[in-house]
């Protein structure tokens, strides 16, 4: 069997990948135990940082093209994908950085008398295999997240790529093979969902790491093997509070970059932003004009500013719930069409109903919602009133709306005077709730891939 890879832009084919059958994941599995309970044939740390460093280069070497791979298998326009490229590169530079900071510690053991004659400290070892799941939307950047800290503290990984987007996994892979890691330790595991079902919940698999959907990986989860430690990143439908007054050149140029850029396939992409009530017609008119004089078209063209969506069923989807919540009241300021099988325009509704779909669930698309409020306590209830938590914002020029905003708002992360979908690599990135289980980051990764163990010396 082989998955077809179609460019989401204008469906032609651009390669395929080989799929894995589960008698091959079984076997690698076990290579994967065999070479974690053999210390013997860990890889030492100052190997490991030698291929991390060697991977870097060459992916420096091959930026273009692996920036131009991530624009024609996921339809992230050029300038994006060449910015995911230097994410990922930095990734991997992040995990060296991590190991030679990272270590043990002291623990005091001479509080109480109990401890006293004591001496404990505390130094990391690998957990053991892990099974990495990703997403299509950052086809090589979260790869090099859950991958590069697996390599980083000594872990056997498995990596299964999203169906849409394997070539930039594959071509990781290969890089980490061409920098000096031997095949055992990282292998390319591309399969139908059943076979990647039992390998995430066998119980040789330590350490499941899960990019994707709330649905599939809260069930995962939940049919995890006795032991198995997990990483769940999933969305959400992330809000913004703009407080009253606000000069707007502060704020539309910003959520116009985080409410669409990749056409809004980000887990914390602008969804939902409340703007007080007598500001509200003037606020969406700039917004849609914003949208509207965004270039939607060919990723790989260097002016392109919004690409396709993933696939054409998105759109369908997209264009359903955008027409459900106009027939229901919903405002459209701008879009609200289609443009061909692939490509949706940037669109921004004006208080739809709270009970509609791009209301309550994560869009996923080029979909900005803009709602009116009446008080700021008032908006921060309505943000707060879905299931998920992941980043939210607000923009203000009063300090004590800030910290009002920043103590209220549910999310494991609230920026003041920036949109949601800001990330860099090494800060923690982690939803709560429905969004998500555990906290991401190259640094943080690593922590969980590498529990302390303690030894304490009596004398």
């Amino acid at each position: 069997m082989t998955w077809q890879v179609l460019n989401p832009y204008d469906q032609e084919c651009i390669g395929s990948v080989d799929l894995v059958e589960w008698p091959q994941v079984d076997r690698w599995l076990d290579e994967a135990r065999a070479l974690h309970e053999d210390r013997q044939a860990w890889i030492p740390v100052h190997e490991r940082i030698a291929i991390l460093q060697r991977a870097g280069a060459l992916m420096r070497e091959r930026a273009e093209m692996l920036a131009m791979q991530i624009a024609r298998e996921g339809g992230k326009p050029l300038v994006d994908a060449r910015a995911e490229t230097s994410r990922a590169i930095q990734s991997v530079e992040l995990c060296v950085h991590e190991l030679f900071a990272s270590g043990g510690r002291q623990i005091p053991m001479d509080l109480n008398e109990a401890g006293a004659g004591r001496r404990a400290y505390t130094f990391r070892e690998p957990i053991g295999p892990v099974v990495a799941i990703s997403a299509f939307n950052h086809p090589l950047n979260l790869i090099a997240h859950q991958v590069g800290p697996a390599v980083a503290t000594g872990c056997p990984v498995l990596v299964k790529p999203a169906k849409d987007t394997p070539l930039s996994c594959k071509s990781f892979v290969e890089i980490l093979y061409e920098a000096g890691l031997d095949e055992p330790w990282c292998r390319f595991a591309p399969c139908t969902n059943d076979v990647a079902e039992q390998m995430v919940t066998d119980p040789r698999t330590a350490f499941f790491s899960f990019i994707g959907s709330a649905k599939v990986g809260w069930m995962l989860r939940s049919r995890l093997a006795p032991g198995t430690r997990v990483a769940l990143e999933h969305g959400g439908a992330a809000p913004v509070i703009v407080d009253e007054n606000v000069p707007r050149e502060n704020v539309i140029p910003a959520l116009l970059k985080g409410g669409f850029y990749h056409s809004g396939q980000v887990c914390v992409s602008v969804q939902r932003v409340f703007v007080p009530r007598a500001e509200l017609p003037d606020f969406a008119a700039e917004l849609a004009a914003g949208a509207e004089a965004l270039k939607v078209g060919d990723p790989t063209e260097e002016e392109t500013q919004c690409g396709p969506l993933i696939r054409p069923a998105e759109v369908d989807r997209v264009e359903a719930w955008v027409a459900a919540a106009v027939e229901n009241g919903a405002r459209l300021a701008a879009g609200g069409k289609r443009i061909g099988p692939t490509l949706y325009h940037p669109t921004v509704l004006v208080d739809p109903p709270r009970d509609a779909k791009v209301s309550r669930e994560e869009v996923f698309g080029p979909v900005v919602c803009v709602y009116g409020y009446d008080s700021i306590d008032a908006a921060i209830a309505q943000a707060n009133e879905l299931p998920y938590s992941f980043q939210a914002a607000v923009f203000t020029e009063r300090l004590q709306i800030a910290d009002r905003c920043v103590e209220r708002l549910s999310g494991s992360t609230v920026l003041v005077n920036d949109h949601t979908a800001f990330r860099v690599d090494w800060m923690p990135f982690a939803g709560r709730r429905h969004s998500g289980l555990g906290t991401g980051g190259v640094g943080y990764t690593m922590a969980d891939m590498s529990p302390e163990k303690m030894v304490i010396t009596k004398r």
